[in-house]
């Protein structure tokens, strides 16, 4: 069941969507984490925390509710154009499945069609649809590629990602500016003077 919930301040209209059920489950969950942690689940400031947690993990798993080949299908259509595509810069926000700690950062997305091209505003929220699940950047890199393929069937495409995970700025080795980088490449971009290319436009300040 989705429990939608509006309120009014200023103007401002909000509408959240949850699972209602789920939301209760978790939160009973985070209840029990809090007094493990030696915290008082009673106290003022913790009172609801245990529900906005629960609330806030599956906003930020959403992605496991979304087809991200159907995003794309939602707007293919038909043309000739044969050069490379780019949407770059794509900010993500993902969570590490190794420590639920958040990674963050750009992903840069490139594609040259065999007679489709899909609406621009799709491939970042392909980008989303993948990062909103628990993740390492290495396969969250793979599965845009993939989806991207395999829906598309493009002459190439390919994906690099640079993040920052707090896994490893938080805790472990503590370096706080590290940035990894992850790429995947299908056809057209496996030869390297067109991976050269798309390197050196997402590298550029066209803008």
């Amino acid at each position: 069941m989705i429990d939608e919930t509006d309120f009014h301040e200023e103007g401002y209209k909000k509408i959240d969507r949850y699972n209602t059920e789920k939301i209760s489950e978790m939160a009973e969950h985070y209840t029990d984490i809090l007094n493990k942690l030696g915290e008082d689940p009673e106290r003022e400031g913790l009172i609801k925390t245990p529900e906005r947690v629960a609330k806030a993990m599956q906003f930020l798993t959403h992605g496991y509710d979304l087809n991200p080949s159907d995003i794309i299908k939602s707007a293919m259509f038909s043309e000739e154009y044969r050069q490379m595509v780019i949407v770059k810069d794509i900010e993500l926000y993902s969570l590490c499945e190794h420590h639920l700690l958040p990674f963050f950062g750009k992903a840069h997305v490139a594609y040259i069609p065999n007679g489709k091209i899909v609406g621009l505003s799709k491939i970042p929220r392909v980008v989303d649809a993948f990062a909103r699940r628990l993740q390492v950047q290495e396969r969250l890199t793979t599965q845009i590629r993939d989806c991207i393929e395999s829906t598309l069937q493009p002459i190439g495409v390919a994906v690099v990602i640079e993040a920052s995970h707090l896994c490893m700025q938080m805790r472990g080795i503590q370096k706080q500016n590290s940035v990894t980088t992850t790429s995947a490449f299908t056809g057209e971009f496996l030869k390297e003077k067109t991976r050269a290319e798309f390197i050196s436009l997402i590298g550029s300040k066209l803008h």
